[in-house]
């Protein structure tokens, strides 16, 4: 059932990076649920347009928000301009995410900054943003099942991610009792297009369920933690058991008859 403020209040969730992939499936998601939707993105106006149209199908209120929110200046005024439109935000989703692949000794100045502008720095401030003005509700951030591994093949975009899972849990704590603030890390859900037959089934190799997770599988994770009010601080891996197959080298595995 849809959460409200009041029997005649319905809330509203705030999602970045909602016009596309895995942003959208979150925004549709919590607008079947019952939540307004404050659709926010960058460049995809097209795109957004489209989930918008999409969301107000199933008699839903939704507003589109164009910020580029690497730009610090840019947050708070975002957060100003949705509670223009939604003064009863109930829910802020941090989904939008940018993603480079680059080893350390080729990361670029350019590539470390924008990794960290938009995977923490944007979710930092927005939920600073949030819980000065909203006071209640929740922050939910979607991070990575890639946090639980040391791919440094991903420097910046995995050491953002890294801080962005560790910023969850000091939000949690210094926002707690009024705001809840949890996580969500996926796996192998939405892989870009270049991805090749071949890399998929190398990632199902290392997945205990050996299967593919489905963005729906997401958006339940993200409903859960809605309706459990006795969670804070929490990143839930959505990821078929991929994050727990890091064992290293053990003693258990050698083989002692060749010594």
């Amino acid at each position: 059932m849809p959460i409200h403020d009041s029997p005649k209040t319905t809330q509203a969730a705030l999602v970045t990076g909602s016009a596309i992939r895995l942003g959208k499936h979150i925004a549709l998601a919590l607008a079947q649920y019952g939540f307004d939707i404050a659709l926010h993105y960058n460049s995809s106006e097209t795109e957004a347009e489209n989930t918008a149209e999409e969301i107000r199908q199933h008699g839903i209120k939704c507003h589109i928000f164009q910020m580029d929110i690497t730009k610090t200046t840019h947050i708070k005024p975002l957060m100003v301009q949705v509670l223009e439109v939604f003064p009863h935000l109930g829910v802020l989703v941090n989904s939008a995410s940018g993603y480079t692949q680059a080893h350390i000794a080729t990361t670029t100045p350019d590539i470390f900054d924008f990794q960290f502008a938009l995977n923490l720095r944007a979710p930092f401030f927005l939920t600073q943003a949030y819980a000065e003005l909203c006071g209640k509700g929740n922050v939910i951030n979607v991070i990575d099942n890639k946090i639980a591994f040391n791919q440094y093949q991903f420097a910046a975009y995995l050491l953002s991610k890294k801080a962005l899972a560790e910023f969850t849990k000091l939000a949690a704590l210094e926002f707690s009792p009024n705001i809840r603030v949890n996580g969500v890390a996926p796996g192998l859900i939405l892989p870009i297009l270049s991805r090749s037959e071949e890399y998929l089934e190398l990632r199902l190799q290392g997945t205990p369920l050996k299967i593919k997770g489905e963005p729906q599988k997401i958006t339940q994770a993200i409903i859960s933690i809605l309706e459990n009010d006795f969670m804070t601080g929490q990143i839930l891996f959505v990821d078929g058991g991929e994050s727990l197959t890091n064992v290293g080298l053990n003693a258990g595995d050698y083989d002692q008859t060749k010594v």
